[in-house]
């Protein structure tokens, strides 16, 4: 067979590849490979699809020669650069950008955190694709389409509008709510957050595919309208963006997989808010003020500059109504308010108590209650500051410090109560979970021990709000039956208390104990019943509720009776069957230790079969039978009478001196 020299010039299209060398090959002819070197017939013999010629000094020079391009290259280069251009894009925006605020500090609001990601996620970005922008000297690069190669490039501009958006949110949130000059800042950098957007949006219609560029669109127009929506002017434009946004991602969460449709979702809902309001400023609605607390009920980071600026707006119509507050009643006082920010700070917790006690108090969630009671106790801490910086200031006047200290223990009395009713809400909680078993969510269980600590609370409650209103000097029949109401109210939960504690005792075995702890907590609840029939204005709830307490001792302590009857009656058949089942010789012969085992090979991990730990020994070690010296039990010592032993005793003979002096 007659062999043929093939010279082969591979050289890269890609800069990635190192292949510098010629190869020469020596062949027999390759029938599994199938490759062209060039699209012209020139000399030689073909054989299978490889084209081989004679290795010449021609060949050779052009395989020597790299700087000469062979028509593969040629070919290759050009389906390389038309495989770039139409490559296309895909990022999922939202879910993207979802995933990074949850897992990087917006779970909790913690814009500052956020930003610091984004700043680091760009620190990487640019460091793997190599944009540098100069040492010293700042030189911009920009990014352009010529410029996006990959994917990462729109991660660039992505995160950077993020950057901005998450700077201004952290601007937004400051403690006292940001002053002219910081709102300037904050502007601005939502202005950038809006350029980087528009960037990004621009080239994602132009490099990504359809769903990608859908998306750009949309965080555009988010942005555009979060922009407007702070500036508080164009309020149609604003809302015409706010609205295509909706749009987009009503139509993207009809398709995709199920965690894509949820976000699609969430964000759909997230921007109805602000689109309620947009149309509540242009006056398309008739959504009173009030009404719009019942929008921002969801969460989520879309909502946040809305609730802020709700949160200006309530500000507002606050202080316009405080204006007519100027005195609170309390207890049968009239206590002037004359400081402004007290008269906000106490309508505002008024306003929370009509939401807390109204007419859809019933349709909250328990979990909605404990939030309201966390602001509402907010609010009267801030009266209460303002108030004693009224104090500190009202100099040597009599009289207004006579108000302020009575307008002090008036709000003192009603966080007071405030705090019960907030401790009485986490009781019902904790009842309400107390019989159940762990649920598909894995909730956690109530203890007798924990409703125990939470009266405790309630006690301490009941007994500091008493010494406050019973600290004046003179006392109004209104102050009077307060105070007779919180002795009530204690009798309640001591009785309570001490139900749950007996519940405790029982769940321990401690049958007596909780015997007499059931009894105890039955003749504490007839007792406040009879002093709730004694008052004049009793409150049926409470009514209702101690006799059902009642009820529940008088089965419970029945009930244990009973059981600490039948255990005791049992006592003797167990002690029995306990002793009889006592052996010096170990019964189970399936778990062999270690030790008994030195002399056949196996696992000391135990047998796979039997669900046993290995032991090396028994710990502790069994009872062994040793010998004894016996013990003897003379029982008739006590029962003989022995002889008298005084005639072999000697007498000792004393002469008549020695017996005189002793």
């Amino acid at each position: 067979m007659k062999y043929y020299n093939l010279a082969l010039r591979l050289r890269p299209t890609k800069p990635s590849l190192d292949l510098s060398s010629s190869l020469v090959l020596r062949a027999f002819p390759f029938p599994h490979t199938q490759i062209r070197l060039s699209p012209r017939r020139p000399r030689g013999l073909p054989v299978n699809g490889i084209l081989l010629v004679p290795y010449d000094s021609r060949e050779r020079a052009m395989t020597m020669n790299p700087s000469v391009p062979t028509p593969m290259e040629v070919d290759d280069t050009k389906s390389y650069v038309s495989n770039q251009a139409t490559h296309k894009f895909s990022i999922n925006v939202l879910q993207l950008l979802k995933s990074a605020q949850l897992q990087h500090g917006l779970r909790h609001g913690d814009y500052a955190r956020y930003r610091r990601y984004c700043t680091a996620r760009l620190r990487r970005l640019y460091k793997s694709l190599k944009i540098t922008h100069g040492r010293g000297k700042y030189t911009r690069r920009a990014i352009t389409e010529s410029t996006v190669t990959e994917v990462r490039f729109l991660h660039v501009l992505l995160y950077t509008a993020e950057r901005a958006w998450s700077h201004a949110m952290e601007k937004r949130q400051l403690p006292d709510g940001p002053n002219a000059k910081q709102r300037i800042y904050l502007i601005g950098r939502l202005r950038k957050a809006v350029k980087w957007a528009t960037l990004f949006s621009q080239l994602c219609s132009i490099k990504g595919d359809s769903r990608t560029s859908l998306e750009a669109e949309a965080y555009a127009s988010y942005m555009k309208g979060s922009l407007l929506f702070e500036q508080d002017k164009n309020w149609d434009i604003a809302l015409m963006n706010f609205k295509g946004a909706r749009a987009v991602y009503e139509e993207l969460g009809k398709y995709g997989d199920l965690e894509n449709q949820v976000i699609c979702r969430e964000r759909v809902e997230e921007l109805e808010p602000s689109i309620r309001y947009c149309l509540h400023k242009i006056g398309e609605t008739n959504l009173q003020t009030s009404e719009l607390l019942h929008i921002g009920e969801i969460e989520g980071p879309a909502l946040d500059l809305f609730k802020a600026k709700l949160e200006a707006v309530m500000a507002e119509a606050r202080s316009q109504q405080a204006a007519s507050l100027t005195e609170l009643c309390w207890l049968g006082h009239r206590f002037p308010i004359t400081n402004a920010k007290t008269r906000v700070s106490i309508l505002k917790a008024q306003d929370l108590e009509k939401d807390l006690n109204g007419s859809s108090a019933y349709s909250i969630p328990e979990e909605k209650k404990l939030v309201m009671f966390d602001k509402i106790f907010a609010a009267y801490h801030d009266a209460r500051s303002c108030i004693r910086n009224d104090l500190v200031s009202a100099g040597t006047a009599e009289n207004v410090k006579d108000d302020l200290n009575g307008l002090d223990k008036a709000v003192s009395a009603l966080l007071g109560q405030r705090t019960i009713e907030r401790n009485q809400l986490l009781v019902s909680m904790a009842k309400s979970k107390l019989n159940k078993r762990r649920d598909e969510k894995n909730e956690k269980v109530t203890k007798p021990e924990e409703l125990v600590r939470l009266y405790d609370l309630l006690l301490q409650n009941a007994a500091d709000l008493s010494d406050l209103v019973s600290s004046g000097r003179d006392r109004k029949p209104e102050e009077v039956s307060f105070m007779e109401e919180c002795t009530v109210k204690s009798l309640a939960f001591r009785a309570e208390r001490c139900f749950y504690l007996a519940h405790s005792y029982g769940l321990a075995g401690k049958r007596a104990e909780a015997y007499a702890l059931y009894c105890h907590a039955r003749s504490l609840a007839e007792h406040a019943l009879k002093q709730c029939y004694i008052l004049d204005k009793s409150d049926q709830t409470l009514i209702k509720e101690l006799k059902v307490l009642c009820d529940e001792c008088r089965s419970n302590s029945c009930i244990e009776h009973a059981t600490g009857i039948l255990e005791e009656l049992k006592v003797p058949e167990n002690l029995s069957k306990k002793i009889s089942a006592i052996s010096l010789h170990p019964t189970d012969n399936k778990s062999k230790k270690l030790l008994d085992k030195l002399d056949v090979y196996e696992s000391a991990a135990g047998d796979s079969s039997l669900k046993l730990v290995p032991q090396i020994e028994a710990f502790p070690p069994p009872f062994v039978a040793v010998p004894r010296n016996p013990i003897f039990l003379d029982l008739a010592f006590n029962c003989i009478d022995f002889p008298s032993l005084e005639s072999r005793m000697k007498n000792e003979k004393k002469g008549f001196l020695r017996s005189f002096w002793g």
